[in-house]
Parts: structure tokens; sequence; C-alpha cells
């Protein structure tokens, strides 16, 4: 018997050292540090999240990009998002450089088994798409934002299919399946969960809203400037928020059921600051601001085999710290291509902070900087504000603290040189038709249009195209073809049956292909009915698929034109996007 037990000890030790750590991320978009009852916010409860800091790591000074797909390129990267190319969130310039290695590659060549449920927002086109940037599984939008979060039009792996009710619980569910699978094959994973709320339109099942609609709200959990919170926006976020940490808690409870807790890593945390004027724990700024409130997101790192419950961590960190971190944590092997800027945060959450050496953070905007220390942020405006005596940016202290002002103008002024002004313009085109798959969406978001076609909406990314009245109107794209080939084209559109009629070329360096719209599909704008606040941006439309033919296309650069060359009535159509896919050659004997 005590032998027997002996070497049930040393199977188990010999299991321990060659099995390998599961890694869970998720990340919410537009979610406020202070929109978690965690950081004390009493309008709202959020216990599944909290737990995390509980029994896992809490950053008290964690900060990510002022804006959404910056936030996201940092943290797959480990590198400042303008380095990897990101310099827009959309029109091509929320895409990563092709050169970049991302923490899914990293996990990927380990043997582990990678997916991404969500929002991705690095880009459509293959190989920017998510399975060519490490990723085996994808299933989500790669837009900026969505339109609509009931049953919404999702991507599989490059196939358009129907999402299945709410649109986070449904993430939520595809990630669950994904993991058990992986489980079942005895597989690590790497799941990667961007939850796309409570970005707008705030839209939120019953369940939620009914504890929020009639809510009245605390007077110490005022933003700082209670004259400009949107009351039915700030209720409709808290609502959003607590969904979201339903979800995780669904996934948590899952990971429990398949006995994975003990040696899985969860990461929580959020893309930028809050989308709205709501109380964000009195700090200045907003999602879009370079300043504390735009910047500083909670970050929270459960792994009970590896961090003691209850750890709290004070020196200041980086979205760009958690690929490096999690690659150590989990014993993955560094091969990135490009120098990383983040470093380790292991030896934070093992509790060694005598010899972490203090750093300066920089963040930036639409040509605005913010710098932070540990002590210090210079603002975008050049003032100085001691941050643990002055929280909320109220009083400038450059005068009182020059040495400190002139370290952070130099270290503003060296990130401009040698990092901003470096840039350069961006000419990477779409790349369509890449030899690695069949298939290829073409957004209306990335197009361009000419005439008096108009977009849905200012904000591209979930827009379609409308008022096409002229054969002189046309809309392109700058492409390049990755293979040549013949190609089958799905015209995504939406055209009443009094505008029938109108025909339609799709044409890219001498070749075309030509079809008339003949089949009616007038579906009515949705979205409007599940809002619980006013959209900025546009409704949207079930639009439907047709088969245009087949365009033969050749290996190159090139411009993608959609034109309609004859309108025999009032329009066109309206146009949402086009599909590509390969035609298989027919083998001969």
């Amino acid at each position: 018997m005590r032998a027997q037990a002996v070497f049930t000890t040393l199977l188990v030790c010999a299991v321990g050292l060659f099995s390998k750590t599961n890694v869970v991320v998720f990340l919410t978009d537009d979610q406020g540090w202070g929109d978690l009852s965690l950081n004390g916010n009493t309008n709202l409860s959020t216990p599944n999240i909290d737990s995390l800091a509980r029994e896992g790591a809490s950053f008290d000074r964690f900060y990510v990009c002022p804006v959404c797909s910056p936030t996201r390129a940092e943290f797959l990267t480990g590198r400042h998002h303008v380095r990897s190319g990101v310099y827009s969130t959309s029109a091509g310039g929320e895409r990563m450089d092709l050169d970049e290695t991302t923490i899914a590659d990293l996990f990927q060549q380990e043997g582990y088994a990678t997916g991404a449920f969500g929002k991705w927002h690095n880009g459509m086109q293959y190989p920017y798409h998510p399975l060519g940037r490490g990723f085996d599984y994808f299933y989500g939008f790669c837009s900026g934002h969505w339109g609509h979060y009931y049953d919404a039009l999702m991507e599989r792996n490059g196939k358009l299919v129907q999402g299945k009710g709410f649109c986070v619980d449904d993430f939520t569910t595809e990630a669950m399946g994904f993991i058990e699978r992986s489980v079942k094959k005895d597989k690590p994973f790497f799941a990667y969960v961007p939850y796309n709320t409570p970005h707008s339109p705030m839209q939120v099942p019953d369940r939620w809203w009914k504890k929020f609609k009639d809510l009245n709200l605390e007077e110490m959990m005022r933003n700082r400037i209670p004259k400009k919170e949107d009351r039915l926006h700030l209720l409709a976020a808290l609502a959003m928020c607590e969904n979201i940490d339903w979800n995780v808690g669904r996934l948590l409870k899952k990971l429990d059921e398949l006995q994975v807790t003990d040696d899985t890593i969860v990461v929580f945390f959020h893309d930028n600051g809050p989308n709205g004027t709501r109380w964000n724990g009195d700090m200045e700024g907003r999602k879009g601001s370079t300043e504390e409130g735009g910047t500083r997101s909670p970050l929270l790192i459960k792994w009970p085999n590896g961090i003691k419950p209850g750890t709290k961590v004070m020196p200041i960190s980086s979205v760009r710290d958690l690929l490096p971190t999690l690659i150590e944590l989990a014993g993955v092997k560094e091969r990135s291509k490009k120098a990383i800027d983040g470093r380790s945060l292991k030896p934070l959450l093992s509790g060694k902070t005598k010899r972490w050496k203090s750093r300066t953070l920089v963040s930036t905007w639409k040509g605005k900087l913010g710098v932070r220390d540990q002590h210090f942020r210079l603002g975008y405006k050049g003032r100085l504000f001691d941050m643990e005596k002055d929280p909320g940016q109220r009083v400038d202290v450059s005068k009182q603290f020059p040495d400190v002002a002139e370290r952070l103008n130099q270290r503003k002024q060296s990130f401009q040189k040698k990092v901003l002004e470096q840039a350069g313009p961006d000419t990477r085109p779409f790349i369509i038709g890449h030899p690695e798959v069949s298939w290829t969406q073409i957004p209306a978001r990335d197009g361009t249009a000419h005439g008096t076609i108009k977009r849905s909406n200012k904000f591209p990314n979930c827009s379609y195209f409308t008022n096409w009245t002229s054969k002189e109107d046309f809309i392109t794209w700058d492409v390049e073809v990755g293979e040549s080939g013949n190609y089958e084209v799905e015209l995504w559109y939406a055209c009443p049956e009094r505008d029938l009629g109108a025909e339609i070329e799709l044409s890219c360096n001498g070749k075309s292909v030509v079809t008339i719209i003949a089949t009616p599909h007038d579906p009515p704008l949705v979205g409007k009915q599940e809002d619980r606040s006013p959209r900025m941006e546009s409704y949207v439309k079930d639009f439907t698929p047709m088969k245009m033919g087949v365009i033969e296309l050749t290996k190159g650069k090139g411009e993608l034109k959609l034109q309609a060359i004859e309108i025999p009535k009032s329009q066109a159509m309206e146009f949402r996007l086009i599909q590509l896919n390969r035609v298989k050659e027919k083998e001969t004997d």
C-alpha cells in the first residue's frame, strides 16, 4: 500500500510537470473602471468578476489605450499599437502589420487549441483575420462595432451564419463549447473572449434591464459632472455590465465542471474608459481620452495553482505586459520577431516588488499624448498632476515639480520622434483571394463611395451604402489579389420591388462580372425597438445574399470597383458586403 501511495504521488508530480496551463482572457468593450462593484460602485453587482480579485490578483493601476482596436493590438502583440501599424478604428487603420507575432501565434506553436469569440477589430480580410493571426477557431465579427445584438449575422471561420440570442450570451456559449472540446481531446487551450458590450447600441435582455430601468442612482455614485449624464445610457450600461458578469460566471462554472479551474489562468480587463458620462472614481476623462479616466482599467488575474488569493499589485502596469506575462506563467517560449514593449508581471504576482524598476507609460490618440509614471501624470495639455494627492487631476503642479515636468516632457518628445513620426502613411491594400483560404469578405465599411452614394452613418464599422441613384456613382476598394483564379461573387443587398432591374458590375484589372437585381428584398431597419437608449450609429437591415456569377482575378494589386451600369428605377440597391469564394478547378483525367 505504501509503495502504491508513493507511486501515485510520483505520477501526480509527473503529470504536473508535463501538463500545460490553460488561459482564458476576457476583454470587455467600453466598460469603465468604475463599472464594477469590486471598485466601489454600489449601483450594480458584479460578484463573478469580483471573485477573480478575491481568489487571485488585482492590479491597482493598470493602463490600456483610449479606444478599442489599439488596446486589442497591444494585448495581442505586447507592443505599442502605433509600432504594429494600428492607428485608427476603421478603414483599414485597425489592422496589425503582418510581420507582427501575436500571443495566439505563440500559444498555437506550443500545441494549444486557440480560439477567439466576440469582437475582433484588428482586420477582416485574411491574413489580418483571426485565423491568420494564430487562432484555430473564430466565432464573432471582425468590425469595430455591431448594429444589432439579437440573432445577429456572425461569422464562423469564414462562413456567415446567424447568431443565437443575445450576442454576449452567444459568444460565451461558443467559448464554453470550444473549451469543452479541447478538454475532451486532452489539449491545452487559449481562449480569447473579447465581448462587444457595453459598447453601443445600448441593448440588453429584459432580465437585466428590469432591475435598472427605474433605478434611483445613489448620489455618491454620480459622475463628477452630473449634468452631463445621460440617464438611459447610464442605466443601460450598468445592466449590460451585470449581463457580462453573469456570462463570466457561466464560463467559470464550466471550468469547474470540467475540473480544469486550478490550472487555468483567467484574465479580465477592459479596452478603454467608459463610453458615457457616469461614475468612474472621480477620474478625469472617458473613452477617447488619454487622461486617467480614459486609460485606467481593472486587471484581474486568477490562477489557483500559481497566484495567491487576494494578491494586490500596486506598481503601474500596461496592457502591453500581458503577452510577456502570460507566456512566462504558462511556460510558452518567446518567438516574437520584434522587441516587446511590455514586461512580464510575474515578479509582481509573486510579491517580488523590491527589484521592480520604475517605468513611464505613454498613451496617444488623435495627436494627444498622456504620460504616466508611478506618482505623476503629464496631461495632453502639458499640465502635471500629483496622482497620489490629486487623483482627479484638478491641480497643476508643474511649477512645484519642474524636474518631474521636464522629465515627462522629454519622454513625450522622445516618443513623438521615435514612434509617431516614424509611422508614415498607410499604403496597405485590402488583401483578397489569399492562397491559404478560399473566402474573402469585402464590407461596405472598407469601401470608398464616389458620387452621390452615402453611408448609412458617419461611423463606418457596421454601415451600409445607400442613395445609389446615378450610373456615374460607384464604390471602390484598393486591393491586392493573393492568388490568381476564378472567384464566385456573393452580393449582400437590399432592394424593394419597385426598384428592381438595376444592372450591377463588379470589376478588377480588366475582368468583370455582371448581374441584374431581379429579386426583391426590402427588410425594415432593426434595432430601434431593442435599444434602451437612442444610438449614434446606424440602424441595420437583414441584407440577403445573391450569386452574381464568377469573376477572374489575377494576382497583384489593383482596384476593385462596384458600379451600377443601368438604373431603370429610382435607385440601384443598398449595399452591405461582397463575399468572394475561390472556385475549385475540376480535375481532369
